[in-house]
C-alpha cells in the first residue's frame, strides 16, 4: 500500500464507527412506550404469543430490521410496534435512543423510548398471531421490588456433538495448529441476567437490561423518586 492508496483508504472511514460485521448479527429494533396516566409515566408491556419465538415472554414492542421496508432503525421500532399493537404509526411519538445492545446470542438491539398518549391505550387491536396481552407497570413500581442478579455461561465450541454422538468439527484446530486449549471449548464467561419479579409476570433478560439502564439514568431516578 503505497501513500496514495492509503490516503484513499483513510477517506472511507466512517465519521462515526460502527459495528463490525454487524450483517451476520439478528439486527432488531424495540421500543419502550411511556403512557402518562394519574400523574406519573407508566411502562407498556407485552406478553408475546406463545406459538411463537420466546413465546409467552414478557417484552417491549419490537421485532426484525427490514432494510427494504424499514429507512432505519426508528423506522423499525415504530412500525413493529404499529403492527403488534394495531395502532397507527402516528400514535408513537419517538423522544430519543438508548445504548445499542449486542447480546451474548447473536442479537443487535436498538432501543427507542416513546410516548403513547393514554387515548391510544382505547385504540390497542392487538395482533394475535404475535401478541397475547398486553399491560402497563408504573415506572416508580420498579424502584420498589428487588432487582435479582444471576449468571449464565457462555462458551465457544469447536465441534459439537448430536444425540446419536455424532461430532461435527466447525474448527478444525488442531489441524490448524492453533494452541491445545482451542481444541477444546473455550471462554466460559459469566453473563448476567436481569430479573425483575411482577404480578404480570417475570421480566428478564434484555427487557430487564433495559429497564435497569432507564433507572440509572439521572433523569429517571428524579422522575421515580
Amino acid at each position: 500500500m503505497n501513500i496514495e492508496q492509503f490516503e484513499k483508504f483513510t477517506d472511507t472511514l466512517p465519521p462515526y464507527p460502527g459495528i463490525q460485521g454487524r450483517e451476520k448479527y439478528f439486527n432488531s429494533a424495540v421500543l419502550v412506550p411511556f403512557v402518562f396516566l394519574n400523574d406519573e409515566f407508566h411502562l407498556l408491556f407485552q406478553k408475546r404469543a406463545s406459538s411463537i419465538s420466546q413465546g409467552s415472554e414478557i417484552c417491549f414492542p419490537g421485532g426484525k430490521h427490514e432494510p427494504a421496508i424499514d429507512h432505519d432503525f426508528k423506522c423499525t421500532a415504530v412500525r413493529e410496534t404499529a403492527e403488534e399493537l394495531g395502532i397507527d404509526k402516528n400514535d408513537v411519538k419517538v423522544f430519543g435512543q438508548l445504548d445499542t445492545i449486542v447480546a451474548p446470542m447473536g442479537a443487535i438491539v436498538e432501543t427507542y423510548i416513546g410516548v403513547l398518549d393514554k387515548m391510544v391505550l382505547d385504540k390497542i387491536k392487538l395482533d394475535r398471531r404475535e401478541v397475547d396481552a398486553v399491560f402497563i407497570i408504573p415506572i416508580s413500581y420498579f424502584n420498589t421490588i428487588e432487582l435479582e442478579n444471576y449468571y449464565v455461561r457462555v462458551e465457544i465450541h469447536p465441534s459439537v456433538t448430536d444425540e446419536a454422538g455424532n461430532e461435527t468439527v466447525l474448527l478444525p484446530s488442531k489441524e490448524l495448529g492453533l494452541p491445545d486449549k482451542y481444541q477444546r471449548p473455550w471462554g466460559g464467561k459469566k453473563h448476567r441476567v436481569l430479573i425483575y419479579k411482577t404480578e404480570h409476570g417475570v421480566i428478564w433478560g434484555i427487557t430487564a437490561e433495559i429497564i435497569f439502564e432507564m433507572l440509572q439514568k439521572s433523569i429517571m431516578r428524579g422522575q421515580t423518586a
